[in-house]
């Protein structure tokens, strides 16, 4: 299979650059991020449709919705049938829908397949990413996907790639507010901000911080006979109380915490847990 990738930017170029010597076409509006990938091997091509008409997996890397239609336009229109565009960008999930439906047009398969992992884990090829589309077109991209990402997920059809992601940055996000509240109250204690952020750090790799509660299959209450339902209550009984005296501290020395105070609040139900659970 002849992979090509469309757009070149801080997340397409290391990319792009794992499937350089696998017969790679490329292209971006500006040569300078073409040149290291032809050095590496990779052929550039003149053109959004000169890939679409080379290659059978077509990745996209680009800014934003309005981008992605537009080059997928292009590539729908120059595409061989059989061929699977794959969008990385993180965009609406009805933006993929809608290409996936004009690509059935065309016999083109449609897949959304956003990432994550950050620069990092492109320059290293340990990206995740996350698979919207059929499972014949699941399994086409499975090869060149694993060339860059450390994790392969098929989360189902067309748009789950992007709902996924979606879900996974809502929890990246909100969790920077919270880091903020935490260093103002570090801050207000005296406590040195560089030294907390390397406790945190140290400990969210060992611990593998808010993912490690992540391993049911429904938010639904917790049944008591559940294999989880003791463990909980205990990460219930030990967070209640850390919180509770983090915002006796906050209280004491006038720092502002909603976040841990709808955190406490919603503690238990978020894990799962009735009020009498405790």
């Amino acid at each position: 299979m002849t992979p090509g990738f469309i757009g070149l930017g801080q997340m397409g170029a290391p990319m792009a650059g794992h499937l350089a010597g696998r017969g790679l076409i490329v292209y971006d509006t500006r040569p300078e991020a073409v040149a290291p990938l032809v050095k590496a091997g990779a052929r550039a091509a003149r053109s959004v449709a000169e890939v679409a008409a080379h290659a059978d997996v077509v990745s996209v890397m680009v800014r934003d919705d309005e981008q992605v239609r537009e080059v997928g336009a292009e590539i729908l229109a120059s595409a061989r049938r059989g061929t699977v565009l794959a969008i990385h960008s993180t965009i609406a999930a009805r933006t993929a829908v809608e290409l996936a439906e004009e690509g059935g047009r065309y016999g083109i398969d449609v897949v959304d397949a956003p990432v994550s992992g950050g620069f990092m884990g492109a320059s290293a090829g340990t990206l995740a990413v996350m698979v919207g589309g059929t499972g014949e077109a699941f399994e086409r991209c499975r090869e060149p996907f694993g060339t860059w990402a450390e994790l392969v997920l098929h989360m189902g059809p067309v748009g789950a790639g992007t709902r996924t992601k979606l879900a996974r940055n809502l929890l990246h996000f909100v969790a920077f507010s919270a880091a903020a509240e935490a260093q103002r109250l570090a801050e207000a204690s005296g406590v040195s901000l560089r030294k907390l952020g390397r406790i945190v750090r140290h400990t969210d790799a060992i611990t593998g911080g808010p993912g490690s509660i992540m391993l049911r299959p429904t938010t639904a209450p917790l049944a008591e006979d559940d294999a989880l339902y003791d463990i909980l209550r205990h990460v219930r009984a030990l967070g209640e109380k850390d919180l509770s005296l983090a915002l006796d501290l906050a209280g004491e020395l006038g720092v502002d915490a909603p976040f841990a105070e709808l955190a406490l609040q919603r503690f238990a139900a978020g894990l799962g847990l009735e009020d009498g659970d405790g």
